[in-house]
């Protein structure tokens, strides 16, 4: 894929205004951008044809597409992220939308759970997509593991916390897993688990289990290695993402291929097992990060966009996201915005330093 660097500061300044000049038609109204009518609004006086002749090199350059012959342009995945990357302008959250954030966030900051379904809510009510927030997951040293067999196709992982807290999560073990093999498997994890959290001892087994393998029994060995099973589970884990506001992107407007779409990717995050995948889309750093199109396989099939930042602890480690999905016709220069406001108020709110 180009460039898109480079690929803005090869444009002159007439290529650069017509294609802002399609990308902001078509984000604001959804439809191609025609020659005639970027004659009435260019700053310089140029002809239909000559601005055709600068749609066709930006086509060429994969930027543009024409939907139909004889239609106007209408910006590609390459244009947008280029436009976005570049050229975007981002604004400021105008008071209205600061006010309904702030409301929500502090309302009975004592109930996390509560409070950010409010956020997810409020997040999909005024930018009318839908909204993703991923929960804090718990933090506290794990203290203990122990497996516990349910039936050939269920058992159930007991994780106790060093602050008391214990979750048990039903998952479905590697085929042939005994008493003794699970017994096996819990001893290795305690003697990682000391002092760790989930997330830390998680990253502690990818490195142990490769170099100790050998000193283990083979189900054991097994049961470890599928750890994602266990670590995500049926528990409080798969509860973490919130996403509220599906009906904003099942408008009447929208065509049946648009539909199948959307709904493909709701199933996809209701049948999401490694919730982890999601948070990792912002661990490259701070900050709103925007995935367009297919730039993510998570949301590559729906032809969707998403606007998602972290949210931090009062140590700055990221515990949480929240984020916005729509079309990849999103009104980025609003959106990117109020998404960051949120991300930073929740982390103040969760922090204490409100």
């Amino acid at each position: 894929m180009p460039n898109s660097s480079n690929l803005i500061s090869e444009m002159n300044d007439r290529s650069r205004e017509v294609f802002r000049r399609v990308v902001e038609g078509y984000l604001e109204n959804g439809d191609p951008v025609g020659s005639r009518s970027l004659t009435r609004t260019m700053n310089e006086k140029v002809s239909a044809a000559t601005i055709r002749n600068v749609m066709s090199d930006l086509e060429h350059l994969g930027l543009l597409d024409s939907p139909h012959i004889s239609a106007g342009r209408i910006p590609t995945q390459l244009g947008l992220r280029m436009f976005v990357d570049g050229l975007l302008e981002v604004g400021k959250v105008d008071q209205f939308d600061r006010a309904k954030i702030e409301e929500t966030v502090q309302t009975d900051q004592s109930d996390v759970s509560a409070t950010l379904d409010r956020v997810g809510n409020v997040l999909s009510g005024i930018t009318h997509g839908a909204s993703l927030v991923l929960t804090p997951k718990h933090e506290a040293p794990v203290k203990h593991i122990d497996f516990v067999s349910l039936d050939p196709s269920r058992a159930l992982v007991v994780l106790v916390f060093a602050d008391g807290h214990v979750e048990n999560r039903v998952f479905t073990p590697p085929v042939g897993q005994t008493s003794s093999s699970m017994r096996e498997a819990a001893n290795f994890l305690n003697a990682l688990a000391q002092g760790k959290t989930l997330s830390e001892l998680r990253r502690s087994v990818e490195i142990e289990i490769k170099s100790r393998r050998q000193e283990l029994d083979t189900l054991a060995a097994e049961l470890i290695e599928s750890g994602d099973a266990f670590w995500e589970g049926d528990g409080p884990q798969n509860e973490r993402l919130i996403v509220r506001g599906r009906s904003n992107l099942l408008d009447s407007g929208a065509d049946e291929t648009d539909l199948l779409r959307v709904r493909s990717l709701f199933d996809d995050l209701e049948q999401k097992r490694d919730i982890a995948e999601f948070l990792e889309l912002t661990e490259d750093g701070d900050g709103v990060r925007i995935f367009i199109g297919s730039e993510n396989k998570l949301f590559s099939l729906s032809g969707s966009s998403l606007v998602v930042s972290p949210y931090m602890n009062a140590e700055r480690k990221i515990i949480g996201a929240v984020g916005v999905i729509g079309p990849t016709r999103l009104n980025y220069g609003r959106i990117v915005p109020i998404v960051d406001y949120t991300a930073q108020l929740v982390g103040k709110i969760l922090s204490g330093k409100s």
